[in-house]
Parts: C-alpha cells; sequence; structure tokens
C-alpha cells in the first residue's frame, strides 16, 4: 500500500472524481468514533472569517448530499442536514493510498473511502 502526501489542490481534484458515488466518511476525533455514509452529490470549501471562537473551523470541506451516521453505540441515524463537513487547518495533512484519502488534523483523522452498505 503506497501512501503519499497531497497538496490540497491534489486532493481536490482527485476527490472531485467520486461525485455522484457512495462514500464512507470515518471520524476519530478525541475519544469519538463516527462512520458516515454518504451519496456525494458535490464537493465545496467554505472559509468562516467571522469565527466566535477558535473552536470554529477558519475552512472546511463540505461533502454535500444525503446520507446516514453510525455512532459509538452503532445505531444507524438520518444525517441531520444533507452535508458533512470537515474542519480545515493550516497544518492539515492530505494523504490518499490507492483506496482512500486521509485528512489529518489537529482535532482527529478522518478517512473517506468508497462505500459498501453498513
Amino acid at each position: 500500500m503506497t501512501e503519499q502526501y497531497l497538496s490540497v489542490e491534489q486532493f481536490n481534484e482527485m476527490l472531485q472524481q467520486w461525485h455522484g458515488k457512495k462514500i464512507k466518511i470515518s471520524k476519530d476525533e478525541l475519544d469519538d468514533h463516527d462512520e458516515t455514509i454518504l451519496e456525494l452529490n458535490s464537493i465545496s470549501y467554505t472559509k468562516n472569517t467571522r469565527r466566535i471562537d477558535d473552536y470554529e473551523p477558519m475552512n472546511s470541506i463540505v461533502f454535500n448530499g444525503t446520507g446516514k451516521i453510525q455512532t459509538d453505540d452503532s445505531q444507524l441515524q438520518p444525517l441531520p442536514s444533507s452535508y458533512y463537513e470537515i474542519p480545515l487547518e493550516d497544518s492539515t495533512l492530505y494523504q490518499y493510498d490507492e483506496s482512500q484519502f486521509s485528512l489529518i488534523t489537529d482535532r482527529g483523522n478522518y478517512t473517506i473511502e468508497l462505500a459498501n452498505e453498513i
């Protein structure tokens, strides 16, 4: 398995090829693990210049589409919104290993891959 680091531009270009596909986003943040299955309609980026505190991210990647989230207690719930947002930082690392993308931030690690149903 060859892991490569990507620039945000390379990451975006490669990830855009997954439009219209079902993806799985796994989040490991502090003691929290979630898995989300999403029908990916589009990908966008947001910039929030009016943050109240440092917990709100300055930049985010937004996966638009409908889906379900599986939480620690293994319950499958509909996503509360028609998108999934990952906060981005200047120090975020973008990786690709031939089948999945990884985003490594100060807050947590996110894995994005093509999905099978949960």
